[in-house]
């Protein structure tokens, strides 16, 4: 990581969203514009499965079997995990879950996703969200990566944008918020549960993924740091307009002028 990485790492962990968190409302507001980025993560997952492991018929060996190991133990986890009751459900879902335990409002994300398995463009269907233009954003430079074809930049992207980042970024959420056992049971088991897997075993190893696919060429290096550095720029985006949400909700209402 050179220092431009580090610097902006460093500006996420400090992000003044996490000083906005402190109700329930808060953490609503929050999961209504994040769940964009924890459904859009799993198409990096995929686009990395799809380079790195063999889906073809006939089937032949994975140029790479340490990294093909590595993103088939993610996608198993990331969608296919047990929730807290014990039933097999996706990461996404569970985070819709703990959404409606919470009260927050998914009519946008279920009416995205609704519109995408009809087969609309994910270009197209991004345009049709009536959300902070900065969420629209990221989402966007995810699939502007994949469509690039570059398996390091898509690893990039994923390491230094979602999975190296995580663990830091939930545990300030969780140090903020103490989850109550009736209203976020389900939010406090899925933020324990990515910061077991991601911190543990997914982070470190995505970090090898990165340096491997990279090799020794320098260009494909520079490439991956560039790549790096964009992605935690829309992340910190990101975090500035669910933070501006947060302070907007907070603002008392204001009176009409008589005139």
């Amino acid at each position: 990581m050179n220092k431009e990485i580090v610097d902006l790492r460093q500006q996420l962990i400090d992000h003044k969203l996490y000083k906005n968190l402190n109700t329930i409302g808060d953490i609503r507001i929050l999961m209504e514009s994040h769940v964009f980025a924890a459904w859009d993560f799993m198409s990096l997952v995929k686009a990395l499965q799809i380079s790195l492991t063999t889906i073809s018929v006939p089937w032949t060996p994975p140029r790479n079997a340490k990294l093909s190991r590595f993103i088939n133990e993610i996608v198993w986890a990331e969608e296919s995990d047990l929730n807290e009751l014990g039933e097999p459900k996706s990461h996404f879902e569970m985070y819709l879950d703990a959404m409606q335990q919470l009260g927050a409002n998914t009519t946008e994300i279920d009416a995205f996703i609704a519109v995408i398995k009809n087969g609309t463009d994910v270009f197209e269907g991004l345009e049709l969200l009536r959300i902070d233009r900065r969420v629209v954003d990221f989402m966007k430079f995810t699939f502007d990566v994949i469509k690039t074809n570059k398996i390091h930049l898509v690893a990039s992207a994923f390491t230094f944008g979602r999975e190296e980042l995580i663990p830091d970024l939930f545990l300030s959420i969780l140090e903020k918020y103490d989850a109550d056992e009736k209203q976020s049971s389900k939010l406090a088991y899925y933020l324990k549960r990515h910061i077991e897997l991601d911190g543990d075993e997914h982070g470190p190893t995505a970090l090898k993924m990165v340096t491997i696919l990279c090799g020794d060429d320098e260009e494909s290096r520079e490439e991956s740091q560039k790549i790096a550095v964009q992605a935690l720029k829309h992340r910190i985006l990101l975090w500035d307009a669910i933070s501006d949400s947060i302070e907007q909700s907070h603002e008392p209402s204001k009176s009409l002028a008589i005139a």
